[in-house]
């Protein structure tokens, strides 16, 4: 069971999402501006947020950004009927994990919920089965099991979703992925339609990773192919 806060001011739209979520026997709050939202997520520990982005007055777009300042750990997905890719690119750079575009399946709904969620570990709900494997590639170390991850002496903070496309990439340290299987691999769906969220993904990985990520050391692309994980030139000094 998961706490989910939808966050919509067609309340036509709150009330199916609310009951269809809490169908699924998850804890389910809704609220119809961002505002109210940021109060509330400062109050309470959400695993996932459904956030659209036409909001009035704080819009979708500054609450993913002023969420992703304070809490790395809550998934976000953004609701959009945007037409604009930049919209949805932007939001995807500012820190949410995905996106649907209005409108949507409830079907499709359900397997985006189930995947973000599958991939979320707050802090206070680790269990004590925890795998304990620790990728150590020269100065970049990745803890599994604590979810943390330091760089040349630095913690670095990541999402959840930033986290598992890391360790998944360094964990296969050499194999080159392409958009469509990482997006099967790390999301838990196959859709060129959102290969953009592995771009931003990658990009928000490469900024607080990298000192130069214009010039990846780590996450390399491989033209025409994918990305893979660098583990030779990770490894210099």
């Amino acid at each position: 069971m998961a706490r989910i806060l939808v966050v919509e001011d067609d309340n036509d739209l709150a009330g199916l999402l609310i009951q269809h979520l809490s169908n699924m026997n998850h804890v389910v709050l809704g609220c119809e501006g961002g505002a109210e939202a940021l109060a509330l997520v400062s109050r309470n520990p959400f695993d996932l947020v459904l956030l659209d982005l036409g909001l009035p007055q704080v819009d979708g777009l500054d609450v993913c950004k002023r969420l992703r300042q304070t809490d790395q750990h809550t998934a976000i997905l953004m609701l959009t009927a945007r037409n604009s890719e930049l919209d949805r690119v932007l939001g995807l750079e500012l820190g949410a994990d995905d996106y649907l575009g209005k409108p949507f399946s409830l079907h499709e709904l359900q397997a985006r919920v189930r995947a973000l969620l599958r991939r979320v570990t707050r802090p206070d709900q680790k269990e004590a089965g925890d795998h304990n494997r620790v990728l150590q590639f020269g100065t970049l170390s990745i803890d599994a099991a604590a979810h943390e991850v330091q760089c040349r002496g630095k913690p670095i903070n990541l999402t959840a979703r930033e986290f598992d496309l890391l360790y998944f990439l360094a964990s296969h340290a050499g194999t080159v992925y392409s958009r469509e299987q990482l997006l099967n691999s790390v999301w838990g769906y196959s859709n060129g339609v959102y290969e953009h969220t592995v771009n931003s993904n990658i990009n928000r990985l490469r900024n607080k990773l990298e000192i130069d990520p214009a010039n990846p050391v780590y996450i390399q692309t491989i033209r025409g192919t994918g990305y893979k994980f660098n583990a030779a030139a990770a490894t210099r000094p």
